[in-house]
């Protein structure tokens, strides 16, 4: 079996832990290592990856170590569960993964509101 899939998010961020519990709540949820970086310890975060870091944007480390951020950290995690597979793939196709990045990127300048 392979190594699980850390993915990193700000829990102290309302929108961001609403969103994360309805992923932890679907099936293959389990695939996945749930780290909540507003509380993490430097320990917990890995190799490249600093708590001031994983609070500015989401990040998921792959299996293999590889650490991916914002839209395609969430194509990512789409890809492994069921029944968002395509949503990840999706992303994957231009222009949507530079689109969705483009929102990302939208959602971080109104998120501070929120905290």
């Amino acid at each position: 079996m392979p190594a699980p899939i850390e993915v990193y998010y700000d829990g102290g961020c309302p929108i961001c832990s609403r969103e994360i519990a309805f992923y932890k709540a679907r099936r293959g949820a389990e695939r996945f290592v749930w780290i909540d970086a507003n509380n993490a310890d430097p320990a917990s975060l890995g190799s490249g990856l600093d708590r001031e870091t994983a609070m500015a944007r989401m990040h998921v480390r792959q299996s293999n170590g590889k650490l991916l951020t914002g839209a395609a950290a969430f194509a990512e995690m789409w890809r492994q569960m069921p029944g968002l597979k395509w949503l990840g793939w999706l992303l994957a196709i231009p222009p949507f993964g530079a689109i969705a990045e483009l929102a990302y990127r939208g959602f971080l300048l109104t998120r501070t509101q929120w905290r």
